[in-house]
């Protein structure tokens, strides 16, 4: 659930409002197609002697079909298994010997790898980089090995949680015909029956050039890494980008609700929405997308926000605490298309179903009564500064570039998104507020203990 909701962490950090500032110039960034259709995009920043190289393939758990759920990820874990150059682990020990650290991590919209060295090593990691990702290579036992793990990742973060199968299942009923539908890391099922083919075909059609970008940050020269990079990554043969065929998720017509039990000490509610995505566009569902990212804020943007007060602390509610946490969630960029999550874990005495109509009241509070223009200050201060802070890692740096390509966003989208963010009015948040929040289109999911059989009857009611 940590990929469905992304919960505008980023505007936390800050807890008192500061004044209104704009980020320093940052470094220029330069994209560059290789002779093969590979993008590489560079980004110097010379305040520390060291590099970051990170591979972005445009391919996630959304490109998988069923039966196979799970093979981005399983591949992600092949990638460290061996090449036409190296043997099984070699590439992180040889990572290692550089000086480096190295991870990689595989979403619904991408999958990414990433590795920090010394900046006068980093044409040695772009050399194994190129030879992984054109010759990847292992034996079948090697993928047997790895499978196992898998299996042991999906038990200990998804089946020993009575939570993040609640969110599994809740997940997989918010969508219908989206393939966010399916869980990154897949059913156990299909893990179960993956063939070392599955994933090598999957490697055949998505690890194309054209369909990836190599992004370098750090003490680098451009025209150098441009050179490495055709050198290195240029030599790997032109493939075609598979068609991708649309799979609109179809409007929803009615409420849908989840019960789900398991052995938990504290129930929990979570409440969906669809909602547009940020395209970048200037249209209406960008517009909008930006108006329910401020909304998000002013409920859950920092500490003290609107549902902190009224659900956790009880300002709200005649003194009452409803909420042990609650929080808010928007996806503003994807792929695919967005949900606004509201959730809460009731406060000891409280029923799932009075933390949810407490939540909803903070919505219909906004969308009749509308935001003041503090809140929403705040709120576009905080992103400001949040911005700005990422720019302090060249880590962060990459990360932000790659996500933005991946998202078919130019370079300088940051910029774009806080001068666009400061536009919004709090007329358009309240106008969010009233016409995306309806019962026709909520879907609600409760987590109850498995011996609430009370909570669950009154809930049916």
């Amino acid at each position: 659930m940590k990929r469905l909701l992304i919960a505008f962490s980023l505007l936390a950090a800050l807890v008192a409002p500061a004044p209104a500032q704009t980020p320093p110039a940052t470094p220029a960034a330069q994209q560059f197609t290789l002779s093969n259709g590979m993008t590489l995009i560079v980004r110097p920043d010379r305040r520390a002697p060291t590099a970051v190289h990170m591979l972005w393939v445009r391919v996630g758990s959304m490109d998988e079909v069923d039966g196979t759920s799970g093979v981005a990820h399983v591949l992600e874990h092949m990638m460290f298994k061996g090449s036409e150059l190296l043997k099984p682990g070699e590439f992180s020990q040889r990572v290692s010997a550089l000086g480096g650290r190295l991870n990689a991590f595989t979403s619904r919209d991408a999958t990414a790898y990433h590795e920090q060295v010394p900046a006068d090593r980093l044409e040695e990691v772009m050399r194994l980089g190129a030879d992984r990702f054109a010759t990847n290579r292992w034996s079948d036992e090697e993928f047997a090995r790895e499978i196992a793990v898998v299996k042991e990742e999906r038990r200990q973060r998804t089946e020993e949680s009575p939570r993040a199968r609640m969110f599994e299942a809740f997940n997989a009923m918010v969508w219908q015909a989206s393939p966010y539908r399916r869980p990154v890391i897949g059913w156990m099922s299909d893990i179960e029956a993956m063939t070392p083919q599955d994933a090598r075909d999957f490697h055949r059609r998505w690890y194309v050039p054209a369909n990836a970008a190599v992004v370098i940050t750090g003490d680098v020269d451009v025209q150098r890494v441009r050179e490495m990079a055709e050198r290195h990554y240029g030599r790997i043969p032109a493939g075609a980008v598979p068609a991708r065929k649309p799979r609109t998720e179809p409007a929803q017509q009615g409420p849908r609700r989840l019960v789900y039990r398991g052995v938990t000490d504290q129930p929990m509610v979570v409440m969906v929405w669809h909602a547009p995505r940020y395209s970048g566009q200037d249209d209406e569902a960008s517009r909008d997308a930006l108006a329910l990212a401020a909304l998000a804020g002013v409920l859950d943007g920092y500490s003290g926000a609107r549902l902190d007060r009224a659900l956790v602390q009880g300002q709200g509610n005649a003194g009452k605490r409803v909420a042990d946490s609650a929080s808010a969630g928007y996806g503003l960029l994807g792929r695919g298309p967005q949900v606004f999550t509201l959730s809460a874990v009731p406060a000891r005495g409280v029923t799932p179903e009075m933390a949810a109509a407490a939540l909803k009241l903070e919505i219909e509070r906004i969308a009749r009564e509308g935001v003041s223009d503090v809140e929403l200050q705040r709120v576009k201060t905080q992103w400001t500064a949040s911005e700005v802070y990422k720019l302090d890692s060249i880590m962060g740096q990459a990360q932000e570039l790659g996500s933005y390509w991946i998202n078919g966003l130019p370079l300088d989208a940051g910029e774009q998104l806080i001068a666009r963010l400061r536009e919004v009015t709090s007329a358009q948040v309240q106008a969010v507020a009233q016409r995306y929040f309806t019962e026709r289109t909520l879907n609600t999911g409760l987590l109850l203990p498995e011996a609430a059989e009370g909570i669950a009857k009154e809930g049916a009611k």
